[in-house]
């Protein structure tokens, strides 16, 4: 059983969301315990890191300072956290008004910031109050398996949660291709066209002329872009690449052969017997 646990938050740390599936009819204590749970081996459900600067150093003392007025903690309380870690020498800046746990968070350095779907099933078996009353709860989705209400909703929720942007691509003079896009995510790898190209290929970047852009990003259509702009959900991207350079002449006097180019360096024909 413990092997199994340990799997699944090694899982829930890798992972870009966690799904809790939860009995609607069941209490509340379930899915404060499963969140205690998580909490308790570094994982913070939908909050953000907090905004403090913590730096060690060698020699120096501790400086503390803040931005705003602290409410939670006192330069006390923080001078007894920072030596109960045996830190003497270090740079505290509060950018927020920060608590005590959060504090400690930066310190030990290991927390994950994961978000979080609330999925409450079994709405089939509570009454409509009941349901309306979980589904107005954040980041909570109501759904029924067993009859297959709301699935939709859980889908668009989890895209949302997730970040997720497709890009379709349009070859030059086709029609876009629908079939299958490019997946970005703003929080593993970006949504630039930049980024679009560096999915696609990693030497892409290289032959990129320019790029025009259809979708909801674009100002206009299509619109010029440059590797810098920023894609939207269900944009269409068509690359243009760098021509390669002529040589050998231009135009009409191109010369498409292998033979050498200058008279000296051609080889001298037998003279024609008579």
């Amino acid at each position: 059983m413990r092997l199994l646990v340990s799997q699944v938050i090694a899982v829930a740390k890798s992972s870009d969301l966690v799904l809790m599936v939860l009995d609607a009819s069941k209490s509340e204590g379930h899915r404060q315990i499963l969140t205690r749970e998580l909490e308790s081996v570094g994982l913070r459900l939908n909050k953000r890191p907090p905004q403090i600067y913590f730096k060690k150093k060698k020699t120096g003392g501790i400086s503390l300072n803040s931005t705003l007025p602290l409410t939670h903690v006192d330069e006390k309380l923080c001078y007894q956290i920072l030596h109960e870690y045996k830190i003497h020498n270090a740079e505290v800046l509060f950018r927020e008004d920060a608590t005590v746990d959060d504090l400690i968070d930066v310190i030990e350095g290991n927390r994950k910031y994961i978000k979080c779907v609330y999925v409450y099933n079994k709405i089939d078996v509570i009454g409509i109050d009941d349901v309306d009353k979980l589904a107005r709860r954040p980041n909570s989705v109501v759904i029924s398996c067993n009859l297959k209400l709301n699935l939709d909703r859980l889908l668009s929720k989890m895209w949302e949660e997730m970040g997720l942007v497709r890009v379709y691509t349009k070859p030059q003079g086709q029609q876009p291709d629908f079939s299958e896009p490019v997946v970005l995510s703003a929080d593993r790898g970006g949504c630039t066209v930049e980024d679009f190209c560096n999915h696609i290929h990693r030497n892409l970047i290289k032959d990129v002329k320019y790029v025009l852009v259809w979708g909801t990003s674009a100002r206009h259509y299509p619109q010029h872009c440059g590797l810098g702009h920023v894609l939207q959900d269900e944009d269409v991207v068509q690359i243009v690449k760098k021509k390669e350079k002529e040589e050998g002449g231009r135009g009409r006097f191109k010369s498409h052969s292998t033979a050498p180019a200058r008279i000296s360096d051609r080889q001298k024909k037998a003279p024609l017997k008579t």
